[in-house]
């Protein structure tokens, strides 16, 4: 849902104000025109254009600028590169080698372990289904718009994992990274790209489902 400056959300009692709100007497307003986001029990608001703004716990898609004897920096589509630190990698690394883990150019499925008030931040692989991608394919779209191409409860993203049998992991820096057979990888990008168009179209989940169902009719 798209919000104006200024309009009600909800209050604290029963919400958290996140990224793009402010409390006033009790009650979270949206601070920007953005798409209204519901998670962990905190109300943010993600400006419809822009780069990404990283929040701790986030869940990223990450690619290596540049290495270090005991580093790397990384661009996650942020105003700043991201460091990721070889303590916070799932290999045991020798002092010197990380250039043999990840070299300039690697994808990373990562998260944001830490944002400081310098803006600095930091990354881990150390979670589940967090590491370095081999093969696939990685879209770029808007941050803004992931919440949209995730869908309530995750709707929309199932799916399309259900109708392209592709494996699909979805950043919330505005990147996705999918696999599959050729034919189904062209489904997401298409469904993706009409997703980031239509964001704000009402009975979009509907209308995906049945432009996916016409060309996968041995899928129940």
């Amino acid at each position: 849902m798209v919000v104006l400056p200024s309009q009600l959300l909800g209050d604290i009692r029963n919400n958290k104000a996140g990224r793009g709100t402010f409390i006033e007497k009790g009650k979270i307003y949206s601070e920007r025109l953005g798409i209204l986001s519901k998670k962990m029990g905190y109300i943010n608001v993600v400006p419809l254009k822009g780069r990404y703004n990283p929040v701790e716990g986030d869940s990223v898609i990450g690619i290596i600028i540049e290495t270090s004897s005991s580093s790397w920096l990384v661009d996650i589509n942020a105003p700043y590169p991201a460091l990721l630190h070889v303590n916070e990698v799932p290999w045991s690394i020798e002092f010197g080698d990380t250039e043999k883990y990840l070299n300039y150019g690697d994808s990373i499925m990562a998260k944001i372990l830490m944002v400081d008030e310098s803006k600095r931040i930091q990354l881990t692989l150390n979670d589940r289904n967090l590491h370095k991608i081999v093969g696939g394919h990685i879209i770029d779209v808007e941050p803004s718009k992931v919440p949209r191409i995730i869908g309530k409860k995750g709707s929309m993203i199932s799916l399309l994992k259900k109708y392209t049998r592709c494996r699909i992991f979805v950043g919330q820096n505005g990147r996705i990274w999918v696999d599959g057979d050729e034919k189904g990888i062209e489904k997401v990008v298409k469904v993706v790209n009409m997703i980031e168009n239509e964001a704000v179209s009402y009975g979009l989940t509907r209308k995906i489902e049945s432009l996916l169902k016409k060309d996968a009719k041995d899928v129940r």
